[in-house]
């Protein structure tokens, strides 16, 4: 595997006001690149054990001990069940500032389809029934990466002063994982972060990172709702009332709230993602539920939104003489603000590392994530992305050479690099948080 060589520098200001540069000498460089190369395979084997693994939000049992015994092995001291599942990890080195470094751990209920020979044949149930499990979104990533940073920083103990706090959060996907570590006082437990850092791999160039500046990603909300009818024989369809033609037309009709009530010029998406009903192709069923996302920008258009996809379920029913639907409808978290400050220190950062890791600076994502609850406690926190994909399947822009051969988070094929991913995210995570530990 390519081993990658960091350079990277602290900026602090003194009592005079002057900003004091570390040196980064031949030893440290030494030191960082014989920590990344002896313990590379150690990270791509837990990967894979986690990827192999995986569990849905806030059943993260069996994930949440492995990180807690790997951070207790690193001198960390180690609390588990925060918000349930979660795992935070302390270390005091002299006096400095409190650095939160957060992974998130839960998977998804998609069935892999890599063919990978670590493939997940996981199951759980999730919504009442038994489905597959996959870490499709990357958090396997995520949490062998937070595993090598730490050891990476404890390795440079001797070059860093403060506390570094390591969170792992569960049930990222939409259960509530950030919000369950605020009630259950993260905070005023382990302290206040003054800086926070967190990443996600994606599908891009796993030499690449990329950061941006204020706004990072959308709001997010959803919905269930089940449609109501009277069920009978296919055969005599003018004697029931068919829920599964108020959720086709449901499916086709809330796209005009996109298509012809929001601002073309403003960010929305209504995407339905789930879709039950009925046991048999000759009996209209009683009932068939669909659900979905809402992702948006702006306050308001999300308020338009999931005011027209309600409006648009109750039409429906009112069309087919119905009984009342069973709507729910979720309203969004607050979405990911980087600090200004801070990315520009992160950015400068990363730019130096003589050019073994690209930097670039990217574009607010349509995606969402509850880590942004955290920055409702403080605010300077840097949030990143990296790529998992060999670089030579982009354009020099970044965008795909062929779409089939780079498919994004969510996908039954979606499957990093597990080695060149893990080098350049624990090489970005620990940078990070260097840079910022002397202050």
């Amino acid at each position: 595997m390519k081993m990658l060589r960091v350079c990277m520098a602290i900026l602090a200001l003194g009592g005079s006001g002057t900003v004091l540069s570390a040196e980064i000498d031949a030893g440290y460089k030494r030191k960082l690149a014989e920590v990344i190369e002896g313990n590379l395979d150690t990270w791509v084997t837990q990967y894979k054990d986690f990827h192999q693994n995986p569990e849905l939000g806030m059943e993260e049992v069996r994930t949440s001990a492995i990180l807690a015994r790997e951070m207790r092995k690193l001198g960390f001291t180690v609390t588990e069940k925060v918000g349930k599942t979660g795992v935070v990890a302390l270390m005091k080195n002299g006096e400095g500032p409190l650095v939160m470094v957060r992974t998130d751990m839960d998977a998804l209920p998609v069935r892999e389809s890599t063919g990978l020979p670590y493939a997940s044949k996981a199951k759980a149930i999730y919504n009442g029934g038994q489905s597959h499990v996959m870490h499709a979104c990357g958090h396997d990533i995520h949490m062998a990466a937070w595993v090598g940073a730490a050891q990476v920083l404890v390795a440079l103990k001797d070059r860093w002063h403060g506390a570094l706090m390591f969170v792992a959060q569960p049930a990222e996907e939409g259960r509530g994982g950030a919000q369950a570590m605020l009630d259950d006082g993260i905070f005023a437990r382990f302290g206040l972060p003054d800086h926070a850092f967190a990443l996600h791999v994606g599908a891009g160039p796993y030499d690449t990172v990329s950061l941006v500046k204020g706004d990072m990603n959308s709001f997010a909300g959803g919905f269930n709702i089940t449609f109501n009818g009277r069920g009978g024989h296919g055969s005599r369809p003018h004697a029931t009332i068919d829920p599964i033609v108020m959720v086709g037309k449901f499916i086709t009709d809330v796209q005009t709230v996109i298509s012809r009530e929001k601002d073309p010029q403003a960010f929305g998406v209504v995407s339905i993602g789930m879709i039950a009903g009925g046991t048999a192709g000759n009996v209209i069923p009683d009932s068939a539920s669909v659900s979905g996302t809402v992702r948006w920008y702006e306050s308001e258009v999300g308020e338009q939104l999931l005011a027209g996809i309600e409006r648009t379920a109750r039409t429906i029913v009112a069309q087919a003489g119905a009984p009342e639907a069973d709507i729910a409808i979720r309203s969004g978290n607050t979405n990911v603000v980087n600090d200004a400050a801070l990315y520009d220190r992160t950015f400068q950062a990363f730019s130096r590392m003589d050019g073994q890791m690209r930097t670039v600076a990217g574009k607010r994502g349509t995606a969402s994530e509850d880590y942004g609850l955290f920055l409702r406690e403080f605010k300077s926190s840097m949030y990143f992305g990296v790529g998992g994909y060999d670089p030579a399947l982009f354009k020099p822009d970044g965008t795909p050479l062929d779409v089939e051969k780079v498919v994004s988070n969510h996908n039954p094929n979606f499957a990093p690099v597990p080695g060149p991913t893990l080098s350049t995210a624990v090489t970005a995570m620990t940078t990070a948080v260097f840079n910022v530990m002397n202050d």
